[in-house]
């Protein structure tokens, strides 16, 4: 199989973000290593700006455009991280930003694009709604379309995090067995998947996802890519489907995927902001969720976690609480 990116771009996307993202911090807890198994190092990308790792492969792309691409601005469609990261993006760089959000995105994600003076377009929570308002935005405005995770400017960008990860962990002299990340569109896993290999070969690359979103797991399964039709989970952020370029590397490089229910991913999350002291959202908690469920081999002690972002509105968070106590 013809893998559709390599870590040079990574790299690359590196140096870009150098100085404008933030370099962000790696935690660990004592309670939650014993509840592992092993020593479980998170990497927060919650304190990423815009919340979210999605800064990270959104700047860079915008980044890339040339001026005549830029010029009429950029259009994406997304349920709120990555409509903030080319939100802000195209802010910074001075050119008009559209984004088609569905009509249900959490409150707290559609008000942080209008703060970062994007216009707002909705759709309602498809991704044929989407895909379809973002192509009249472009018909209206030639726009540049950026999408939100098939896209290599954006793939390279989010293999940043893994990579930042590995190489300090490195400079303390820890090596990690595993590495494990959520799965939605697959970006943020395609590119920590290609920093791993790249980086650290003999570390396990392991992905989570929610039960009712699981078209990666069923496809990994399957051998071919299975597109998802109507999911249903609490984690917002991994309703999407893998993509033509996210779907190879996942399949060339992780060992395992592991699924977990909505009432798992609240634990995790509570387990998350009681022992870390960090807000995080619902989609970033699956893969505390994935290893707290699944038994791990004797020979991991070290174990890897991007936690994805804390964009989370905070009286559904409470109400999911209540309702799943």
């Amino acid at each position: 199989m013809t893998i559709p990116l390599s870590y040079a771009e990574i790299e690359s996307a590196a140096k870009v973000l150098e100085g404008v993202a933030h370099h962000t911090p790696i935690l660990s807890s004592r309670l939650i290593n014993k509840l592992v198994g092993a020593k479980v190092f998170f990497k927060c990308e919650n304190f990423q700006k815009v919340g979210a790792f999605k800064f990270r492969g959104g700047f860079h792309a915008v980044s890339k455009l040339s001026d005549e691409q830029a010029q009429k601005g950029v259009c994406t469609h997304s349920s709120g991280n990555h409509a903030q990261a080319i939100a802000l993006a195209a802010q910074t760089r001075g050119i008009p930003a559209y984004i088609v959000m569905p009509n249900n995105a959490p409150k707290v994600k559609r008000q942080a694009v209008l703060d970062y003076d994007a216009q707002v377009i909705d759709c309602e929570p498809t991704l044929i709604a989407r895909e379809h308002s973002a192509q009249k935005v472009i018909q209206e405005t030639g726009a540049h379309f950026i999408h939100p995770y098939n896209d290599r400017d954006v793939i390279a960008g989010q293999g940043t995090a893994a990579r930042e990860l590995i190489l300090e962990l490195g400079q303390r002299e820890i090596e990690l067995d595993a590495i494990i990340a959520p799965i939605g569109g697959g970006g943020l896993m395609s590119g920590t998947a290609l920093s791993t290999s790249a980086l650290s070969p003999n570390t396990l690359i392991w992905g989570a996802e929610p039960q009712g979103a699981d078209d990666a797991y069923r496809s990994f399964k399957a051998g071919k890519l299975i597109l998802q039709e109507q999911p249903n989970t609490i984690c917002d952020g991994l309703l999407t489907s893998l993509g033509s370029l996210t779907w190879p590397i996942i399949q060339a490089h992780l060992e395992q995927i592991i699924t977990v229910t909505d009432q798992e991913v609240l634990e995790a999350l509570k387990l998350i902001m009681s022992r870390l002291k960090i807000i995080v959202e619902p989609s970033c908690a699956t893969p505390l969720a994935a290893l707290l469920k699944q038994g791990l081999p004797k020979n991991i002690k070290n174990i890897g976690v991007i936690l994805s972002g804390g964009n989370v509105d905070l009286e559904r968070l409470a109400l999911l609480c209540s309702n799943n106590q």
